[in-house]
């Protein structure tokens, strides 16, 4: 009788087990090929220990190499992340960028295209390492009149699936932009909510910009090149961010007046005219390199809303993230994080 039971739950389970493989064969297809792109990057990885022992290495790849150990020793021991194993090796990218992101958004509203992944929920973006499937992807969603965004990131977090190495590509970053890089992805693997994709990048780069402050002002000091470089780039940064934010609720204005019965290209006219305004105010903003800011805007031709989107995804929550920091937790970084954690985590 007991075998007989058995063989029905089994049963029951195996046909389960094939409806979901059904229902769910291309995420399952994407999962593996996402598993064995990041798979093959992990295990040709080289552990850093042993590659600062190597005398053939240069000392400048030395030194970035033991910075980024340091700068992962101070998020420890200073600012409350989570300790891992992460970037305690290297993979040589050989320059040639290995994971090619893709987010998409609505061509006259502000609603980005959602994927939906197990334990991760639903997820603004999309990575691939093979990049056909990202062109069938990017091509797919052109079809359906969405607004792409194509990116190479400099770095992931996979939030402790694997072991995030070092990347090669890592390495070009000045100090103050290579801090900030680590402390954003080791953020992710310390706290990361289901669900909320723009609240999970914010609260990293906001995480990311005080620590690699806090770093470089205990290695370097507040008077150093190193930390006054870092906050230089930042103010510029903070210029044409809060310049494309204010851009993006003017579009949004622009889609909320439209009529319903508006023909498609008059709305994509009004589109490309208020893009173009954008795109050329860049040049009147108070930037010590205009000219970098003005030809990365001009992205927002092609890219469209979904450009305006990643803005919205990494950088529209930083006030409200520093008056909490400043005013509830008196700009103790690690008591902040830790209450976060504290507090997500139930």
């Amino acid at each position: 009788m007991f075998k007989h039971y058995l063989k029905i739950i089994w049963n029951i389970l195996l046909i389960l087990f094939i409806v979901f493989c059904l229902l769910f064969h291309q995420l399952i297809i994407y999962g593996i090929a996402q598993g064995k792109g990041q798979l093959s990057i992990v295990l040709n990885s080289e552990p850093i220990e042993t590659l600062l022992e190597k005398k053939e290495l240069s000392d400048s790849i030395k030194q970035k190499l033991t910075l980024i150990q340091e700068i992962k020793r101070f998020a420890i021991d200073s600012l409350g992340i989570n300790e891992t194993k992460n970037y305690s090796s290297f993979y040589d990218q050989t320059n040639k960028p290995k994971l090619i992101t893709i987010s998409a958004c609505e061509p006259f509203s502000f609603k980005a295209k959602e994927w939906y992944f197990p334990f991760l929920g639903s997820v603004s973006y999309k990575g691939y390492f093979n990049k056909n499937k990202a062109r069938k992807e990017i091509i797919s969603l052109k079809i359906n009149n969405y607004d792409v965004d194509v990116y190479n990131p400099s770095g992931w977090s996979t939030l402790g699936w694997f072991n995030d190495p070092v990347l090669s590509s890592m390495l070009k970053r000045n100090e103050g932009q290579l801090a900030n890089l680590i402390i954003h992805e080791l953020t992710h693997g310390t706290l990361y909510i289901k669900n909320n994709v723009t609240f999970n990048e914010n609260l990293a780069n906001f995480i990311g910009d005080k620590g690699a402050e806090r770093f470089l002002i205990y290695k370097y000091g507040a008077k150093s090149k190193e930390f006054k470089t870092y906050e230089n780039n930042k103010s510029d940064e903070k210029t044409y961010n809060n310049y494309i934010l204010e851009s993006k609720t003017k579009l949004d204005s622009l889609y909320k007046s439209f009529g319903k019965d508006e023909a498609i290209e008059i709305k994509r006219e009004k589109k490309n005219n208020l893009i173009r305004t954008i795109v050329l105010g860049v040049n009147k903003l108070n930037l010590s390199n205009s000219k970098n800011y003005f030809n990365f805007t001009l992205q927002a031709f092609y890219e469209g809303n979904a450009f305006f989107m990643a803005f919205d995804r990494y950088d529209s929550q930083y006030d409200v993230f520093e008056n909490e920091y400043t005013q509830t937790y008196n700009s103790d970084l690690k008591k902040y994080l830790n209450s976060l954690k504290k507090n997500y985590s139930n």
